[in-house]
């Protein structure tokens, strides 16, 4: 504190040495006896010494007060108009956070609303394509499923940061969850000839039914969709570890660790051209917001592995 203080002060230093130095060259010019300059010449550094310490004081409350962000009372005109200029900067970042928060609002309720609206054409496609069982109505099928999860991971990535975001946390039973998710890509393991080894885990978690619905479905279609012969494994290894395993075309090492952060696609995404790289970034988002722990393991050409732990942790309620 005190380096900082004489930097600030630098100025005045240098005019006090000055001064010094007028002294000491006005005795040695006019040959006057050292006393008749001492005297004056020490009296004046005592003043300048207490009126430092005093300012030094001054300068430490200062400092302290500006770290606890309340601005000290001002000692010159300079200082005030500082102070306008601050009070003026501060109104106009609530004006502009108070705008931000509106607007993001209304973008929010506007994507929630034209969500549930395109829903509706879906479901109705989905109900004409349920009376088929033929190759193109399941193709069709994984297109409608396509698009009804990028429809819903719009409104999930807005609604992450939102103030009012519907988590439910209580206990469900883990294979009331995964078994809808499996059933909504049936048609898509059927077309793509892939078998399904799922393990009832017999196992309860603490978390939000419908957002954990999002993590093991959104991890279920990429399973589908990288995985072109062979299968899906969903087991549980060790109670309250979920994994989900695939035969799929894997993940290089060097992507692998990057997997779930935003926008990332890896060489598998740019050879993808649809990845968007927000699917798995999601999926950790909302783990770490329930207090699950989500991690993967893969190797090229043999398959990928996703594992969930949903052992109970610690989750804020409000």
């Amino acid at each position: 504190m005190l380096i900082k203080y004489l930097k600030s002060r630098a100025g005045t230093a240098l005019l006090i040495i000055l001064i010094v130095a007028a002294f000491t060259s006005s005795m040695l010019l006019f040959e006057m006896p050292p006393v008749t300059v001492m005297y004056p010449l020490v009296l004046s550094l005592v003043i300048v010494v207490v009126a430092g310490a005093i300012d030094y004081c001054r300068f430490c409350c200062r400092h302290r007060l500006l770290e606890s962000e309340t601005l000290p009372e001002t000692n010159d005109l300079i200082e005030k108009d500082y102070q306008t200029i601050i009070e003026k900067l501060k109104e106009e970042e609530k004006v502009s956070s108070s705008q931000a928060a509106s607007d993001y609002e209304n973008m929010v309720e506007y994507y929630t609303v034209w969500v549930h609206q395109i829903k509706t054409p879906i479901a109705s496609m989905r109900l004409n394509l349920q009376s088929e069982d033929t190759e193109f109505a399941r193709k069709l099928s994984g297109d409608l499923n396509r698009i009804e999860a990028y429809v819903e991971m719009v409104l999930t990535f807005i609604r992450l940061d939102s103030n009012s975001t519907d988590y439910v946390i209580k206990e469900y039973n883990l294979d009331d969850i995964i078994k809808p998710a499996v059933r909504k890509f049936s048609r898509e393991f059927i077309l793509k000839k892939l078998t399904l080894d799922y393990k009832p885990t017999e196992y309860r978690v603490l978390t939000d039914e419908k957002w954990l619905s999002f993590i093991i479905e959104q991890v279920i279609s990429n399973a589908v969709k990288y995985t072109s012969e062979g299968g899906v494994r969903i087991y549980m290894k060790e109670t309250g570890v979920l994994y989900i395993e695939d035969t799929g075309i894997g993940i290089a090492p060097e992507d692998l660790p990057r997997i779930f952060e935003n926008g990332y696609t890896g060489f598998n995404g740019r050879e993808d051209k649809r990845a968007s790289g927000i699917g798995l970034y999601l999926c950790r988002r909302i783990a770490d917001n329930l207090g699950h722990g989500i991690s993967a393991q893969s190797v090229p050409g043999e398959g990928t592995t996703i594992i969930l732990d949903l052992r109970t942790k610690a989750v804020d309620v409000e």
